[in-house]
């Protein structure tokens, strides 16, 4: 794709709300559009909020220097839920990113610019963030591939942060095939998955998980994993009480004194929300960074001998903007694999309506093997 018409596309879509921000980089090589929580050099770093310094960032971070350095054009700064503190990117500051397949619907957050631009041609790939399903979720609400990768495999310096612990980044992007080349570009390591066939993959459903999906993501949910084995995991709530433990102590230390500081300036529902996360008490915070540790530990056992686990991403269609969603609508089944840091991929499963998204979860550091298997379920299913 060219610059230019990647800023056509821009333009014709503007109401979708993706962007924050633009360049007026020119390139030969891939058109990448970045969540506006990283840093871009010259571009305000507003993580999608009126709180932080509106002062140009005076350099890039690592993974932009690195995705220049391969040739990438930094096309713009992508559009978000405020902090990257919410799954649904109904931002009062910069507006709603609504989703490319209903303008009336949410894109999902909270990197919802940058999966709206892949899912609208407005770019090549975008780079997005993800501490408990932010590129997860929104991946599965508009129809694009999302890359969670193994905590660490990204380096986040020059990311405004939420969670030192969980937070990661990876790539959003219209197929496998695409992705896999983004988080070449983002590590600076070359990736090789394995061909793989999809009748010859070993894929597993967790037990007991699925019997909460709204109507039109459950009947993709039973097509899609009928006849497969269902293993026991770690229980789910447990996993999701301990990650948004870590997550919402992390956060308070991170960005919790502007609730005293800037109240008026942040969005309610992220005021809220870090107004709780100052009350975590510490030794919960340290009793659920231990049991984090466990958690990976059983998971990486039950995974033992399977090539990827399925799970739904979300357990609804993407809601309507303005519309009250509980937060574990979108949330409960992303964010078990934040607190292991397993790598994910979100692939869009066949649907005749709204897009729903299905993980892949594979095993800790097998991000190239779960590519492989993303590839082979994605040729079956188109």
């Amino acid at each position: 794709m060219h610059t230019r018409e990647a800023a056509e596309r821009i333009e014709a879509y503007a109401e979708v709300g993706a962007f924050i921000s633009r360049t007026a980089e020119e390139s030969a090589g891939p058109v990448v559009a970045v969540k506006d929580v990283v840093d871009v050099a010259g571009q305000v770093t507003t993580a999608g909020s009126v709180v932080l310094p509106a002062v140009p960032a005076g350099r890039d971070a690592p993974v932009v220097a690195r995705i220049r350095h391969a040739g990438c054009a930094v096309i713009g700064k992508t559009n978000l839920h405020e902090l990257a503190l919410g799954p649904t990117s109904e931002n009062p500051h910069f507006g709603v990113v609504r989703n490319p397949h209903d303008r009336n619907r949410v894109a999902g957050g909270s990197s919802g610019g940058s999966a709206a631009a892949v899912a609208l041609g407005m770019c090549d790939w975008a780079v997005g963030s993800d501490t408990s399903g932010s590129i997860r979720i929104p991946a599965a609400l508009c129809g694009v591939v999302g890359v969670k990768p193994t905590t660490g495999t990204v380096d986040v310096t020059g990311t405004v942060p939420v969670s030192h612990t969980q937070d990661t980044l990876g790539p959003l992007a219209p197929d496998v095939a695409t992705a896999v080349r983004a988080l070449e570009l983002m590590t600076g390591v070359r990736l090789a998955p394995p061909a793989r066939r999809a009748r010859n993959l070993r894929l597993v459903v967790p037990d007991g998980w699925g019997a909460d999906l709204d109507p039109p993501t459950a009947e993709v949910w039973a097509a899609v994993t009928d006849g497969l084995p269902r293993i026991r995991l770690p229980d789910r709530d447990r996993l999701v009480a301990t990650g948004s433990t870590i997550v919402m102590a992390e956060a308070a230390a991170r960005h919790g004194r502007w609730v005293s500081e800037a109240p008026d300036r942040l969005g309610a529902d992220v005021r809220e929300l870090l107004r709780e996360a100052c009350t975590v008490p510490r030794a919960r915070y340290v009793r659920a960074l231990f049991e984090a540790g466990v958690l990976r530990t059983e998971l990486a056992a039950a995974l033992s001998g399977w090539d990827a686990l399925l799970v739904p991403a979300t357990r609804i269609v993407a809601p309507l903007v303005g519309a009250p969603v509980a937060r574990a609508e979108l949330t409960d089944y992303t964010r078990p694999f934040s607190v292991t840091g397993h790598p994910v991929v979100t692939l869009p499963a066949p649907s005749a309506g709204l897009p729903v998204g299905i993980q892949l979860v594979g095993h800790h550091g097998g991000d190239e093997e779960l590519l492989g298997v993303a590839a082979a379920l994605e040729r079956a299913w188109r």
